[in-house]
């Protein structure tokens, strides 16, 4: 689960990280009042959506005009700014063209920033453990540091027993280049986002960047949380956070049925039990030419009722051109499946051409079902033979 900037700030203050003072505002007379209670001389206007790249970024209608992260100096300006970004689309390298509506704002005091940096948390599956990524080159899009200058990495494994310790903080604080008081002002930043991290269920916290500022500070300019979706239960206040509007409606759809579902931008929708088997599914499609629509996991125990919410949360996305359906019968049972794609089928009006390849739990059974249906299902004998079923039939019927 994502949430915004400001409720970043807001969670990670709690526990001890420096940030920036400021506010939320969702006009721009909000805006003016929360610069005034700031006070100035110089405020940071962001746009909030749940993308990055928002200051690189562009509104649309407007391409040649500022971004979505804006430094005025009065508090008019304030004001002025906000109206240019709220209930405007902001287009983002994270975004895609279609962009995302800017339906806040979050107004934070101005910064000297002297040095800016980079610092993240996040689990490493490789080591099983908690480690802090940083570098020296803050601001930029750290994937594109990883792979031009490499060197300029540091990664810290932090041991789960043991926790965060001094050694820790000031390997990445030398590696970082701070000096004197900065390096305590690092210990405790580093402390309390590892802490942050641990008891919220986080899977990754970045600043990007964390800047240094004239005076010394260590400040978190940026912040960016995500958090386990598993572990949610446990913070009822944190799964308050979230923000739908931000979200794909079909995902939401999807969670309200327990499917793992991922909208992808092919025309051929796939309902696969299993996450291994849904990629290798997604893989063979694309082998035989076509491209997958989504990723959508039913599960090992899926009922009737939840097949029948995968198969018509599949035909909502209008550039599907063909279905799969896998299912490897293990813990899940063929003619469930066989059911809930027939009850699926009559009651959204099948109108694209339907593959089915069913192995293992009553699967005798759960071809009969389809058979007797009397709707128009082409039966696979194996995958590869479905994938190429598919792909043809798509193909057969443009």
């Amino acid at each position: 689960m994502n949430i915004h900037e400001y409720q970043a700030k807001g969670l990670l203050k709690k526990y001890g990280v420096a940030v920036p003072r400021g506010g939320v505002a969702y006009t721009p007379q909000e805006a003016e009042t929360v610069a005034r209670e700031l006070g100035g001389p110089v405020w940071v206007v962001k746009s909030q959506i749940h993308a990055g790249g928002r200051g690189a970024g562009r509104f649309k209608g407007n391409e040649q005009g500022k971004g979505g992260v804006r430094v005025v100096k009065s508090v008019e300006e304030v004001g002025k700014n906000a109206g240019e970004m709220l209930g405007k689309v902001l287009v983002t390298k994270q975004t895609g063209p279609e962009g995302k509506e800017v339906k806040r704002i979050y107004v934070e005091e101005g910064a000297d920033i002297k040095r800016e940096l980079y610092l993240g948390m996040l689990v490493d599956r490789a080591s099983g453990t908690v480690t802090i990524i940083a570098s020296t080159e803050g601001g930029m899009e750290i994937e594109e540091v990883a792979h031009d200058h490499p060197e300029k990495i540091l990664k810290v494994a932090i041991d789960p027993v043991s926790g965060i310790q001094g050694y820790h903080t000031r390997k990445v604080a030398f590696g970082l280049g701070l000096e004197g008081k900065q390096v305590g002002a690092a210990a405790k930043f580093l402390t309390a986002m590892y802490q942050a991290f641990v008891e919220l269920d986080c899977s990754i916290v970045e600043i990007n960047p964390l800047i240094v500022t004239g005076s010394g500070e260590i400040l978190a300019l940026d912040a960016k949380m995500n958090f386990d979706d598993n572990a949610l239960f446990r913070h009822k206040d944190i799964e308050e956070l979230r923000d739908e509007s931000e979200e794909d409606p079909a995902e939401i759809e999807a969670a309200k049925h327990s499917l793992n579902y991922v909208k992808l931008d092919g025309s051929i929708g796939c309902m696969v039990n299993g996450a291994g088997l849904a990629m290798a599914t997604m893989d063979i499609i694309k082998l035989y030419g076509g491209e997958p629509a989504n990723f959508l996991d039913v599960g090992g125990g899926a009922t009737r009722e939840r097949v029948t919410a995968a198969f018509k949360l599949i035909l909502s996305d209008p550039n599907v051109e063909g279905i799969l359906v896998n299912i490897f019968g293990g813990i899940m049972r063929c003619d469930v499946i066989a059911e809930g794609v027939v009850a699926a089928a009559r009651e959204v009006h099948l109108h694209v051409p339907l593959v089915v390849r069913l192995e293992g739990t009553n699967v005798e059974l759960g071809k009969k079902i389809l058979s007797e249906s009397g709707l128009p299902i082409l039966s696979a004998d194996n995958l590869a033979d479905a994938a190429e079923k598919v792909v043809k039939a798509v193909k057969e019927a443009k």
